[in-house]
């Protein structure tokens, strides 16, 4: 699991603001999103927080009535 930085910068006033995702979270994002990378032979995709479109918060399947 790679880690994330505390929050990004606001450069003007040089205050912190959390992150919206945190590690773990499932998200989804445009196709063309982020940078493909190679880390330990795993593959991953890092992005920009204002590339995520969303957070999934229940992966759990509907019920069926």
């Amino acid at each position: 699991m790679l880690g994330l930085p505390r929050g990004r910068s606001e450069l003007e006033d040089g205050k912190v603001t959390p992150l919206d995702v945190k590690a773990g979270d499932r998200i989804l994002f445009g196709k063309w999103s982020g940078t493909e990378v190679t880390i330990d032979g795993e593959e991953l995709l890092i992005m920009k927080e204002s590339d995520i479109l969303g957070i999934v918060e229940n992966t759990k399947p509907a019920a069926k009535k």
